[in-house]
């Protein structure tokens, strides 16, 4: 008995895009914090999201809690953050912030509309009991996926 396998092959492109629009910098306001915050001189970095299928897939935004590269550090760091919704291209994305899901570094948005989604990811960190940060170079990292639903 005679038989053949056929291949069949497909790719499929995500109709979800991440973009980063500004990087961020953290500034140094007290010796033991750094912040994205503008008035502790730092800079919030803005994840962009564009979305070509609606209510096709959720958009996850970590703040950071840890550091991808800092000098060597001996005690404990305390991480915080906030995700919020900086701007939308369609009025109707006006309730993604209140619909937002949080936990623990993680924020959720559902996106139920096509068009583009501006986030604001704020990243605070603070070393120790009032210990000063060793000279350095500090480098922390917003994880931004695409989920399908």
């Amino acid at each position: 008995m005679a038989s053949a396998q056929a291949p069949i092959v497909g790719n499929v492109s995500s109709k979800c895009s991440i973009y980063t629009d500004t990087p961020g910098v953290y500034g140094n306001p007290t010796p033991d914090v750094l912040s994205t915050a503008p008035q502790d001189g730092g800079v919030v970095p803005v994840i962009r999201y564009d979305v070509s299928i609606p209510d096709a897939y959720k958009a996850q935004i970590s703040w950071p809690n840890e550091f991808t590269s800092s000098p060597s550090l001996n005690d404990a760091l305390d991480w915080d953050g906030e995700v919020t919704v900086k701007a939308t291209s369609e009025a109707g994305m006006s309730g993604y912030e209140g619909a937002k899901i949080e936990y623990d570094n993680v924020t959720e948005y559902d996106m139920t509309l096509a068009g583009s989604a501006w986030f604001e990811v704020d990243s605070t960190v603070a070393y120790g009991v009032g210990k000063p940060l060793p000279g350095g170079r500090y480098r922390a990292t917003v994880i931004a996926e695409c989920i399908a639903k």
